[in-house]
């Protein structure tokens, strides 16, 4: 299969998605429109990785483009953070439509743009003190070369970026430890299946016609590798025992989202990186 026929089933797939999670109790957003004061889970476990690495002020007053921002729950949270000119990139059209209405009804001005996040430097022409992405979003992209290098050339000078994902070794679990069902390397090709349901509460209800999915496993060697050789820096790497979403029926609630029961054994859930791009010299 051609991999501009991936992406668009890819993108059928999370046009449908957004339907449903918009609706979802999950992403709850008629809630978090009710209260100003409500930041995103996601976007909570993000600043865990990321607040070191900026000054004590935070994201307050600094631009920030959020990268694979799905509905724009996580993308409205780092502006009621206190982002400046708050960009949002996606590609799915759909997804966008319900990011900018979220976004309008909070009364936040944030641009959206709609795109593949590996040529994000081709579509917007401006720089970013601090560029994000979290909660699924590498496995959705056929390769990083690209990724990483807009990424890179989207920062400004000193500005950094943060990606705290779920662990790739998950992905090889097919989400059910204890078995190895799948790569873990990359470089395998693409992993094609169908799936009518999603991650959020209500996907049993979900109305999905576009059920083929099509994603590209990416190992922590692969995943620093590009961005070093996009000519990033890097700050900081963890493998987080805690993820966002209930994975797998062995997860138990915890305060940054969902863990493994103590009398499992300890693996990874999440991994997060911070890299800087250097100052000029």
């Amino acid at each position: 299969m051609r991999e501009s026929d991936a992406v668009f089933d890819n993108r059928a797939n999370w046009d449908e998605r957004a339907e449903v999670h918009v609706r979802s109790a999950m992403y709850d957003v008629e809630n978090f429109l009710a209260d100003p004061s409500t930041i995103s889970t996601v976007v909570q476990n993000d600043l865990l990785v990321l607040a070191p690495h900026l000054p004590d002020s935070g994201v307050r007053g600094r631009s920030l483009l959020h990268l694979q921002c799905h509905i724009g729950t996580d993308t409205v949270s780092w502006a009621r953070l206190g982002a400046s000119d708050v960009h949002g990139l996606d590609f799915s059209p759909n997804s966008l439509r319900h990011a900018a209405r979220i976004a309008e009804a909070d009364g936040r001005t944030i641009t959206w743009v709609e795109g593949d996040a590996r040529g994000a430097s081709t579509l917007i022409a401006r720089r970013f003190d601090v560029v994000v992405t979290s909660a699924g979003t590498i496995v959705w992209l056929p390769e990083l070369t690209g990724w990483a290098q807009s990424i890179h050339d989207l920062l400004e000078p000193g500005g950094v970026f943060m990606i705290r994902d779920d662990h790739p070794i998950l992905g090889s679990m097919e989400f059910e430890p204890w078995t190895i069902t799948d790569d873990y390397l990359g470089g395998g090709g693409t992993r094609t299946y169908e799936d009518a349901g999603t991650y959020t509460d209500n996907d049993t209800d979900a109305a999905i016609g576009h059920v083929t999915n099509h994603e590209w496993r990416h190992d922590l060697g692969e995943i620093i590798g590009a961005l070093l050789n996009a000519g990033l820096e890097m700050l900081a790497f963890a493998e987080l025992p805690y993820m966002d979403w209930p994975a797998f029926p062995d997860l138990t609630p915890c305060r940054e989202g969902w863990t493994l029961p103590a009398t499992t054994p300890r693996i990874p859930l999440n991994f997060a990186i911070v890299a800087r791009r250097p100052l000029l010299p």
